[in-house]
């Protein structure tokens, strides 16, 4: 077993002054990882499916076992093209703009999420089931998958 160290980091320096902080979280009992770099089809249609999630791995070819998922980042690599990630839970999804070089942090696999319309329904998350991504534009571009799981 070992230790996942995340450290998120803001600098910025206004009227010559240095502003921002330093947050570090670890998580303990790591005990397998997923690393991954892909390229993204340069499509706006093509969907590219990154990672699967179930609770038997055995029964979905390449599954991550969503129990277990402590950690999880997708980073946009490229430098100029925007990417939509879809979070995709057993039941709903909710979708975000990876800017270039941007990140996306999960800290589990289960009760991690609920997409939904209109006002936020607290205490019902759902299981990560996939990740998927999609070009904002017709370019390829890369993406970095981490997973840590216990």
């Amino acid at each position: 077993m070992a230790d996942l160290t995340t450290t998120i980091q803001e600098t910025v320096v206004l009227n010559g002054s240095l502003r921002g902080s330093t947050n570090a979280l670890v998580t303990t009992g790591i005990n397998d990882v997923l690393e991954r770099i892909l390229t993204v089809t340069g499509s706006t249609s093509v969907t590219t499916t990154i990672a699967v999630f179930d609770t038997l791995p055995s029964t979905s070819p390449g599954a991550i076992d969503v129990d277990r998922t402590r950690y999880v980042r997708v980073t946009n690599l490229d430098l100029l093209v925007t990417l939509e990630l879809a979070v995709v839970t057993t039941t709903s999804s909710y979708t975000v703009t990876l800017r270039p070089q941007g990140s996306h942090i999960l800290f589990s696999g289960d009760v991690v999420a609920l997409g939904e319309v209109g006002a936020p329904t607290f205490g019902t998350m759902l299981n990560l089931a996939s990740l998927q991504v999609r070009p904002t534009t017709a370019v390829a571009a890369r993406v970095e998958l981490f997973v840590g799981v216990e």
